[in-house]
């Protein structure tokens, strides 16, 4: 039987080393072993946990290496500090367990720094090592949602997700149910709906369970081919397009509702894309925002007359929510709908949902009437 705590070491190597994604490296790698449910899950807790605490679990180890180590040998320390300090594993466990699986000519190494940092508790420098994260997110947070709810969503997005089943069995995040629930919001049966931005078709499947005719695009035929299978599953039939939604080839003025689910930065879902913190860069923030605002641009002539255009992002900043909604009536003269109901939050002329409101994902949601 696989060793769980090798095989999470592999995992990480991967993402830190090769730049792989976390979930897609580590279902590869659960895929392929016979651990049983509880070692899977352990598994799982130490490849997102030790992702997401990377840069808390280096100040750990830091404080007693006199010289530099080879980053395998980094893998194996940051997974043993985080078990320590935020796996809630015992000391004496965390330690042999782990240097176990260190390169032999390092154990000794590993077993010394790993007992100090066993016997030490975190004096992190700043908040923003304390929470794991990159100083530039901390600051902008901070800056665009103030320093309170700015914590305590960084706080919450350290927590693991959980999984949230549908009424028709689909897992998908409660805060992303609420986005499929504006858009079918006041539809009638028939009604026609075209989401831009589909893959992998939570939104578009749940649309289309309320009786909804939908056409889900995306840019690539193997995202594309997420949706399929995912409506195929759920006994569901939608169009599919392959196509730019910067210039969607479908007929204009012909929708009652358009969803433009766009890409973003991600920083309102870091707890569920446990490496997305360390890859998204602060220019990334502005070229997203662009790409944002002619998505919307080029979505709003297909929505029909009395109909409604929607705009969804699973981030946090201004520039990506408020400011593209700005730029975007301002470029426009699009009409803002009907203020969003509870639980979401007002935010500009639509609403947010912080991660620590739901325990959720966080998501910003912005809605146009067309006359």
């Amino acid at each position: 039987m696989d060793n769980p705590r090798s095989l999470a070491v592999e995992v990480l190597g991967r993402i830190e080393r090769d730049g792989a994604f976390a979930n897609l490296a580590l279902a590869a790698a659960l895929d392929r072993t016979d651990l049983d449910r509880r070692d899977r899950g352990f598994v799982t807790d130490l490849v997102y946990g030790t992702t997401r605490m990377r840069r808390a679990c280096d100040h750990m180890v830091d404080r007693f290496l006199h010289d530099d180590v080879e980053p395998g040998v980094r893998t194996v320390l940051r997974m043993g500090a985080y078990q320590l300090h935020w796996g809630g594993v015992p000391a004496h466990a965390a330690v042999s367990a782990t240097v176990a699986v260190a390169p032999r000519r390092v154990r000794g190494l590993c077993n010394a720094v790993l007992r100090r940092v066993s016997e030490s508790q975190p004096n992190p420098p700043s908040r923003a090592v304390e929470l794991s994260y990159p100083d530039w997110i901390l600051e902008t947070l901070t800056a665009d949602l103030g320093e309170a709810d700015a914590i305590e969503a960084l706080e919450a997005m350290n927590r693991p997700a959980t999984a949230v089943a549908r009424e028709d069995g689909y897992h998908q995040d409660r805060a992303s149910q609420l986005v499929s629930e504006v858009v079918a919001d006041g539809l009638a049966d028939g009604a026609r709906v075209a989401d831009l931005c589909a893959a992998p078709g939570g939104k578009a499947t749940a649309v289309a369970s309320t009786g909804a005719v939908v056409v889900a695009a995306d840019l690539r035929q193997r995202r594309l081919n997420l949706v399929r299978s995912n409506a195929e599953g759920l006994g569901l039939e939608m169009g599919l397009v392959v196509a730019d939604a910067r210039r969607p080839p479908l007929r204009l003025g012909s929708f009652d509702r358009v969803l433009v689910d766009a890409p973003c930065s991600g920083l309102g879902v870091l707890r569920r894309r446990a490496d997305s913190r360390w890859r998204v860069k602060p220019d990334d923030v502005a070229e997203l925002a662009d790409l944002q605002l002619d998505l919307l641009i080029a979505a709003l002539p297909l929505v029909a007359a009395g109909g409604q255009l929607v705009y969804s992002v699973c981030t946090l900043t201004a520039a990506e929510t408020t400011g593209v909604d700005e730029r975007f009536r301002e470029a426009t003269g699009a009409v803002p709908a009907d203020p969003l109901p509870a639980p979401w939050r007002a935010h500009g002329t639509g609403g947010m949902l912080l991660p620590q409101d739901l325990d959720a994902e966080g998501m910003a949601v912005f809605r146009y009437a067309v006359a």
